[in-house]
């Protein structure tokens, strides 16, 4: 049945003043290159995003339902959701299906004062840190990331680390590939671009 898992490189890294994820564009069933298109970033909210490993459709499902609920919690409250109320709604509706889990690893993030990220697994833990890979290129973006982040990088410095991360992933991991997508999300708002893995 592992052979049919979906492989997938993602990372997310804090910097000054936000958070960039990315992630690379192939799915992967077993030796299957089912697309070499497909985007697993996804803004919640103006000022949250996530990344994501695993079964995209579960992570399009989880990302569309958190952002509805995310803008139905803003109507409530009349100011933005923070990152971490995001967060722990998508621990919470991951949680609740933990029998049938949504398989995918998340990583959420994004800015309110300061920037902050989590990393979710399948069934919800909620782990913050200042930047993650997830995906079964995982290891080899945190061959680049461990030695290579910094807190307080400018946001160009992040962005280079995390394209390389994915890069490094991509070489090494055949589930990952194709193409890397870009979310970078500050204080004003989000920014997205994709580029070729070169």
């Amino acid at each position: 049945m592992s052979m049919y898992m979906p492989g997938a490189t993602a990372v997310g890294i804090t910097f000054d003043g936000g958070v960039v994820f990315a992630s690379e564009k192939r799915i992967a069933f077993g030796n299957f290159l089912v697309s070499k298109t497909t985007k697993k970033t996804f803004p919640i909210t103006p000022k949250v995003g996530a990344t994501c490993a695993g079964l995209v459709a579960d992570m399009q499902i989880l990302s569309l339902q958190i952002a509805a609920l995310a803008k139905i919690r803003k109507m409530e409250l009349k100011r933005d959701v923070p990152p971490n109320t995001v967060a722990k709604m998508m621990s919470n509706m991951m949680y609740e299906r933990r029998y049938f889990p949504l398989l995918t690893q998340v990583i959420v993030g994004g800015v309110v004062d300061k920037p902050i990220m989590y990393t979710l697994d399948p069934l919800g833990s909620v782990l913050p840190d200042e930047y993650a890979a997830v995906g079964t290129g995982a290891e080899m973006a945190l061959g680049v990331l461990d030695p290579q982040f910094k807190p307080n990088m400018t946001k160009d410095e992040a962005i280079d680390l995390a394209k390389r991360a994915v890069r490094a992933a991509s070489l090494r991991d055949s589930a990952s590939g194709d193409g890397v997508d870009v979310l970078v999300i500050t204080k004003d708002g989000t920014e997205e671009f994709t580029e070729e893995i070169k």
